[in-house]
């Protein structure tokens, strides 16, 4: 990476985005040396404006930034990092920064609660017992949604019809989960198709 650090007075900006979510979490600057204690702490570490030192994000909060991939921008100037937060990012206890909503984020952080349950084997809740019965069980409980789901596009209740939907994509993630596909490699289908 050939990072234009003179461009800017010795900073460039530094947009922090959920690896998960890809929710923008928020922006910082950095200087080569927060980025050379980023990459080798894998914690998101930025160059304080105002306090004039190396600020690893969470060292009081314990809300740290943990880095899974630094993206370089096309003029060399400016960073996009694909973080995993350990908490909310934003000072206010939010966990973004920029007061948006962003509905789509709440589907990955949903895939990750899937996962989580399952990977951690959480005895009471039903995702981890439906994937315990198996991929055959979880394929059904996707098609029993599914014909709920057009049932009701039969019918003129829109909050019925909402709730089907929403089983029927919250078994869907499932399934996916049991088949180790993430949700992102089917938006890549869909973006292909739509070339």
């Amino acid at each position: 990476m050939k990072i234009d650090f003179n461009k800017q007075g010795g900073l460039v900006p530094v947009i922090i985005q959920d690896a998960h979510t890809r929710q923008v979490l928020m922006l910082g600057y950095m200087n080569k040396a927060a980025l050379d204690q980023t990459r080798t702490q894998g914690k998101v570490t930025f160059y304080s404006r105002s306090k004039k030192r190396l600020w690893t994000k969470g060292e009081t909060s314990g809300n740290f930034l943990y880095v899974k991939n630094i993206i370089l921008d096309c003029d060399q100037d400016c960073l996009l990092i694909e973080a995993e937060p350990a908490g909310p990012t934003c000072h206010r206890g939010t966990a973004s920064c920029f007061d948006n909503d962003n509905s789509a984020a709440f589907l990955y952080q949903l895939e990750q609660v899937i996962a989580d349950r399952i990977d951690n084997k959480a005895v009471n809740s039903y995702t981890h017992t439906l994937y315990q019965k198996g991929i055959n069980k979880m394929a059904q409980k996707v098609g029993e949604e599914a014909i709920e789901l057009i049932i009701e596009a039969k019918d003129d209740n829109p909050l019925l019809f909402k709730n089907e939907a929403a089983d029927l994509l919250y078994h869907f993630l499932i399934l996916l989960t049991a088949k180790n596909i993430k949700l992102q490699e089917i938006e890549a289908v869909l973006r292909k198709r739509h070339q």
